[in-house]
């Protein structure tokens, strides 16, 4: 639907110029991983390991008022994730067969963290909590430095608090390319995740076409606003805007059956624009974005539900309502007073969501995203017997042979009055 229509990267181009650096890292790791360094961020330092003593100067620059709000944001989030550890099943599925499952943490995984304008440590607690919880043995971090080969020193505290000893001063392409074949200072990852810009997103998505893990396909941040009546314009303006601010190709929508609605909010939107700091941005971001009237409120949910934004905001007398109609979505933020800024940062809920549309068939990071689910199955010479004839059948008229004959010789075993 051109209505819905999103910004659109030239894919094609940007994975010209991200791929030969990719296989560069690959080939000649620290070394091509230094220069991309002091040429795009015009910063590399001695030894892209942060040390202890430079994380102590680093939490001590960290401001009181800060670091509660972290650590409150950090409780919310750990309480809302730890809910999502799920107990070994164990069914028998039949006498004498007995079937489990289990969670077991992806033993090394590496976190991108976006560093410049915006140093995203917020998104440490998003993913660093999550593979604490799921028992990953091993984090990985990555993150930009500034000129001087520093960090955000939020970053380091928040790291800290996720259980993340190692931190490694390296940002862009570069620094998934490292994580993805591992160099000689940083290990290879099993699987990365992390949010960036569009280089960063068209180098984990090369990834994913040769079969290394990542957390989801992703585009530009996108935000979408089902307003009414009741709907406070100022607040609607303001969230719009919270993801304006991210980049010149965020996009987001406020959709409306009402004209003056609509018009309340665009009037807010221009009048709070001027004085964001990231002014240039959201003016930028706002030229990809639409002001959308339609007919009724159920037309309005058919229309969102096509779009499947990362965020979606129900701004409307019947909220609670319209969110058990939400089949397509990121996350949901139901009613006046749930601003997206709250999931952004502290109500417990993952920020790591797909984009782009991704959201009809793929999740938000989890604790499911950190592990990989073992079955494991257990058969006593009852359960063999029991279903050993069935197995032999279909594996006959499967044409495989050593399947059936697997069973057979067990069976055979058994009726000789032997048991092992």
């Amino acid at each position: 639907m051109q209505l819905l229509r999103r910004p659109a990267a030239d894919e094609a181009e940007l994975e010209v110029r991200v791929w030969p650096i990719m296989q560069d890292v690959r080939a000649r790791g620290d070394a091509a991983v230094r220069e991309y360094a002091l040429r795009f961020d015009g910063a590399a330092p001695g030894s892209f390991a942060l040390s202890a003593e430079e994380k102590g100067i680093l939490l001590r620059a960290l401001p009181a008022e800060l670091r509660a709000a972290i650590d409150l944001a950090a409780a919310n989030i750990r309480s809302f994730h730890e809910a999502q550890r799920s107990p070994a099943e164990v069914i028998e599925t039949m006498p004498g067969v007995r079937c489990s499952r289990r969670s077991v943490g992806i033993e090394r995984v590496g976190l991108y963290i976006p560093g410049g304008t915006a140093p995203l440590f917020s998104t440490v607690l998003m993913l660093g909590i999550p593979a604490q919880l799921a028992g990953c043995k091993e984090v990985l971090l990555c993150t930009p430095p500034a000129k001087d080969g520093s960090i955000h020193p939020a970053i380091v505290y928040a790291a800290q608090l996720c259980g993340i000893k190692t931190i490694f001063r390296v940002g862009g392409v570069q620094a998934i390319a490292a994580m993805a074949y591992g160099t000689e200072c940083i290990p290879r990852a099993y699987k990365i995740f992390g949010p960036g810009n569009q280089y960063v997103t068209a180098a984990k998505k090369l990834l994913a076409k040769e079969g290394i893990a990542i957390d989801m396909p992703a585009g530009p941040s996108e935000l979408a606003v089902l307003a009414d009546e009741t709907c406070v314009p100022a607040f609607v303006a303001a969230d719009l805007l919270s993801q304006a601010e991210h980049g010149t190709d965020s996009q987001v929508l406020v959709v409306s059956t009402s004209k003056a609605v609509l018009e309340s909010v665009m009037q807010e939107v221009e009048q709070q624009v001027r004085t964001l700091p990231r002014k240039n941005i959201a003016d930028q971001a706002l030229q990809n974005s639409f002001a959308i009237r339609v007919d009724d409120a159920n037309t309005a949910m058919r229309l969102l539900n096509a779009y499947a934004p990362e965020h979606l905001i129900l701004a409307c007398a019947d909220a609670d309502q319209r969110a058990d109609e939400v089949v397509n979505a990121g996350s949901v933020f139901i009613g006046n007073w749930s601003p997206e800024s709250a999931g952004d940062y502290a109500s417990g809920t993952n920020h790591t969501l797909p984009t782009n549309g991704f959201a009809r068939a793929w999740s938000g990071v989890s604790l499911d995203s950190f592990v990989k689910k073992i079955t494991f199955q257990q058969l006593s010479p009852e359960g063999l017997r029991n279903i050993g004839k069935a197995v032999e059948t279909m594996a006959a008229a499967e044409g495989l042979e050593a399947h059936k004959r697997a069973v057979t010789l067990r069976l055979q075993t058994l009726e000789g009055g032997q048991h092992v």
